[in-house]
């Protein structure tokens, strides 16, 4: 029995966790996204959370509260 190639390389990051700032990571790492694929992801995690069938509750945001 031959060995399984492996297609894809492990990756490991060590970080010292009194100063990694992880939300800036994952902000760079959008960032890098196009608009496309940042908003492909949220519908991806939406349709996750909710049922079938099941709407999001948009009642909780206001247009008067999002300000640019």
């Amino acid at each position: 029995m031959e060995p399984k190639i492996r297609k894809m390389a492990m990756v490991a990051h060590k970080y010292n966790l009194n100063d990694h700032d992880q939300a800036a990571q994952d902000l760079n790492y959008w960032l890098t996204k196009s608009p496309l694929e940042r908003l492909s992801a949220v519908t991806f995690l939406v349709k996750q959370y909710l049922k079938p069938g099941q709407r999001m509750d948009k009642t909780k945001f206001k247009k008067s509260i999002i300000q640019r």
